[in-house]
């Protein structure tokens, strides 16, 4: 496949310096993202990079993975309105190490001359000391060039101004191209549209300080439809670490996508051909509410995130929820599990010795819980057909509940209407 192409086609090509289609064209090419560790995790917004490399190396070339433990103590000034915090070493050298792992779930580290390799580049810039860098770095680049920057000038015309700090962020980045040209031949480096200016800055050193070419090409930065931040929620961003955001509250966030984002998300975040797209594309415009273009989009990013396993448990727990699933798996889950299951619903607890005795499911739901404001309310709903218990229907609010009927020992999921759900823990 032609790399450039495959973005083209994909709607994610943005900018592209003059000659880089060619070198691409003509052989094997080693070519760059750098990703800051800003936190201990990766998440959507990191995608479309993550998905620029892997259509890279689908197309032949070698990528290589920046990992910014430098940079991190910097602060990218990109689409900044305001100085960022910076964060200790200890706090940057575990984001570090996180990073690291979950970028190898992408990316093929095995597979030859094109291998995925990774760099930190904390490693060279560790031991460079301010002099040598004014010196060696800072001589090639004039103040004049780097204020010309838009990231540079946004911000002086801003209310907040800029340290030196992060006016020098581009200069830092710009030698990180410099090195991996030097020392590994990377001769390209990619990045959101956002980015242009630093990369330009990087090819700017390779030219002048070593009579260089290297070249930059950007994707689109990615946005709804209608307007709102592409991967925040109610509840903030949307993680690639399990634990952030588990696997189920993932999948859904891909599943609700609009009709709309869901066709150039599609192209964006998965690896289907044209030719399979069009056709979901066709199947979905017959049916939309069977939602075709989302189920697709959202299987095979959360099994690329997460999973095979993951992606079992959060189509099982969709329809558990939303559907007509029964609670069996969750039998198979342990307890742990079962919680990410139910993350966001609300929970209760109940003692289980209060159960090993028997109580009438209306107490519970009344006096030991809050379901219900008051045993009048739950017996009326429950007495109309309005409550499930672990999914079965319940008649007689004076129905005794004891241990028997904990899931996994441990658990009641009641049911108030079709869509509430409240979980109930026994300790």
């Amino acid at each position: 496949m032609n790399f450039i192409d495959e973005l083209r086609w994909r709607g994610m090509l943005h900018d592209i310096m003059p000659g880089a289609e060619e070198q691409l064209s003509k052989e094997l090419t080693a070519g760059y993202i750098g990703f800051d560790p800003t936190a201990d995790s990766l998440h959507v917004g990191h995608l479309t990079q993550i998905m620029t490399l892997i259509h890279f190396q689908r197309a032949g070339h070698k990528p290589v993975v920046l990992v910014g433990g430098a940079t991190g103590m910097v602060g990218d000034p990109s689409g900044k309105s305001a100085e960022r915090n910076l964060l200790s070493a200890d706090i940057l050298n575990h984001n570090v190490a996180c990073l690291e792992r979950q970028l190898k779930k992408f990316l093929d580290f095995d597979s030859g001359a094109n291998s995925a390799i990774m760099v930190n580049n904390y490693d060279w810039f560790k031991n460079f000391s301010f002099l040598d860098f004014i010196r060696d770095v800072g001589k090639h680049l004039t103040v004049n060039y780097m204020m010309a920057k838009d990231s540079v000038k946004k911000r002086l015309e801003g209310d907040t101004g800029m340290s030196f700090t992060e006016f020098s962020y581009q200069l830092v980045q710009g030698y990180d191209f410099y090195y991996l040209w030097k020392e590994q031949n990377c001769l390209v480096q990619m990045g959101g549209s956002d980015q242009w200016g630093n990369m330009v800055t990087g090819t700017e050193l390779i030219r002048r300080k070593a009579g260089g070419t290297a070249f930059a090409i950007t994707t689109q930065l990615i946005k709804k439809a209608d307007g709102t931040k592409f991967g925040k929620t109610e509840e903030g961003a949307v993680w690639l670490d399990s634990v952030k955001t588990s696997p189920f509250k993932f999948y859904q966030f891909w599943l609700n996508t609009s009709d709309d984002d869901a066709k150039t998300w599609i192209r964006i975040f998965t690896l289907k051909t044209q030719p399979e797209i069009e056709g979901l594309e066709k199947e979905h415009n017959e049916a939309p509410h069977l939602r075709i273009l989302q189920k697709a989009l959202a299987e095979e990013i959360t099994t690329r995130a997460h999973g095979e396993a993951a992606l079992q448990t959060a189509l099982k727990t969709t329809d558990f929820l939303f559907g007509n699933g029964s609670l069996d798996f969750l039998r198979e889950l342990s307890n742990e599990a079962v919680l990410d299951v139910f993350e966001g619903i609300p929970q209760f607890t109940i003692a289980k010795s209060v159960l090993a005795a028997g109580v009438s499911f209306s107490d519970i739901l009344a006096e030991y819980t809050a379901v219900f404001p008051s045993k009048g309310e739950a017996r009326k709903m429950i007495q109309g057909g309005g409550v499930a218990l672990n999914k079965e229907k319940m008649e007689d609010p004076t129905q005794l509940i004891t241990t028997d009927n904990l899931v996994n020992d441990g658990f009641l999921v009641v049911q108030k209407g079709k869509k509430n759900y409240f979980l109930i823990r026994a300790e």
